[in-house]
């Protein structure tokens, strides 16, 4: 009896409400998962990482297998070989365990490698096969299964061993953290709930045109960034480039773009496939593929609609004064210097300082100074605006 009324109490601790609620964490691993790419979670130990995988299996309807890597031998990954009738003629098998099995006749589910920085070499090399091709033995895992794994730095865990480099660039690696709001208001008994990503169908083909255009310019202006295996073999256990993950961003940033995912998840998941540089310079390059067209602000100087990042802002207003300078003339000259006035509503006028310089240099004698110069006059001094100073 008394062991009946804990269960009571156990079943009435375990029941738990989500709810919707912001999660650039949840966010990024669900837009991968839903991106059928491995995604490997660090952090330490006790911060909540199986639980967030529980809930995500729960969330989004998928079965959960849970495989604890470090203790399994790698034939348990590779397949055990089971002699038939005749070997000569039929071959030998190699027989998947039995949880492959159950995930292969569900045709569903997630599964999670628990564990990995703590399985030895041998069984880091037996899952190469099960991460990249969804082969387990004689069985290939069918595509409604997403395999998620999870780690602990090696100076945190149990007789840990870096990840080797094939399998580490493998995987979309996140770095998993808690959120102090997050863990009260769960223990409190609420969590947050996982979705998978809206995609809009209209967006589908841009946004694999955005998203090999990035990556093809970047490493067009930067081929040294294909591939670079890290020489620290604690930094080949992370994220670093190689045609393979170039390949993965390729992946995150079509799936976000057609989701409209924030800047902040996809920086996450770009940093998780190609590194922290590489990733960087990629996000860089779609900041500048986001870019206003210097000529379509040229044609409507009035209504210009300019970036409020300082630096975003001061590229776009050197892109309209080298247009002018390309191709000038003086209805495009005052329609550069109506985009400039237009960018001083924004704030920051010491972004005017060179920009104005330059295309006051452009002024032919012949020209009248432009209406609202005397606006600019805080930014720089009139003479020179009206290139009357130089």
């Amino acid at each position: 009896m008394t062991l009946d009324i804990a269960a009571d109490l156990l079943a009435l601790l375990s029941a738990t409400t989500t709810e919707p609620r912001p999660d650039t964490q949840l966010e990024a691993l669900t837009l991968a998962v839903a991106a059928d790419l491995p995604v490997l979670l660090w952090g330490a130990p006790g911060i909540g990482k199986t639980a967030a995988l529980t809930q995500l299996a729960t969330s989004l309807d998928l079965p959960l297998t849970t495989v604890i890597a470090s203790v399994h031998e790698p034939t348990d990954f590779s397949g055990l070989p089971v002699i038939g009738d005749d070997p000569a003629v039929h071959g030998v098998p190699m027989a998947p365990p039995d949880w492959a099995v159950r995930l292969v006749k569900a045709g569903r589910g997630l599964l999670f490698l628990d564990e990995l920085s703590t399985a030895p070499p041998a069984v880091q090399a037996a899952l190469l096969r099960l991460v990249l091709e969804r082969r387990v033995g004689a069985l290939t895992l069918p595509p409604g299964v997403r395999i998620v794994a999870a780690a602990n730095p090696r100076g945190s865990a149990a007789d840990g061993w870096e990840l080797s480099a094939p399998l580490a660039n493998r995987f979309v690696h996140l770095q998993w953290t808690y959120d102090h709001a997050v863990v009260v208001r769960g223990l409190g008994g609420t969590w947050p709930r996982s979705a998978l990503p809206r995609l809009d169908p209209a967006r589908l083909v841009d946004a694999v045109a955005y998203a090999r255009r990035a990556v093809g310019e970047v490493l067009t202006a930067r081929p040294k960034l294909v591939h670079q295996l890290p020489q620290s073999e604690t930094k080949r256990g992370g994220a670093w480039p190689s045609p393979r993950t170039w390949e993965m961003a390729v992946r995150l940033i079509a799936f976000g773009t057609a989701a409209g995912t924030s800047r902040e998840v996809l920086s996450m998941l770009v940093r998780g496939v190609v590194g922290d540089g590489p990733g960087l310079e990629l996000l860089a390059g779609l900041d500048r593929m986001d870019l206003p067209d210097p000529e379509a602000l040229l044609a409507d100087p009035g209504n210009a609609v300019l970036p409020e990042r300082g630096d975003l802002r001061q590229a776009v207003l050197d892109g309209v004064v080298e247009a002018v300078r390309n191709n000038g003339g003086r209805e495009r000259w005052e329609a550069a210097w109506a985009v400039l006035v237009r960018a001083l509503d924004g704030g920051a006028p010491d972004l005017l300082v060179v920009p104005a310089g330059e295309l006051a240099a452009l002024r032919r004698d012949d020209w009248p100074l432009p209406a609202g110069l005397e606006r600019l006059a805080g930014a720089m001094n009139v003479a020179q605006l009206a290139g009357t100073g130089r």
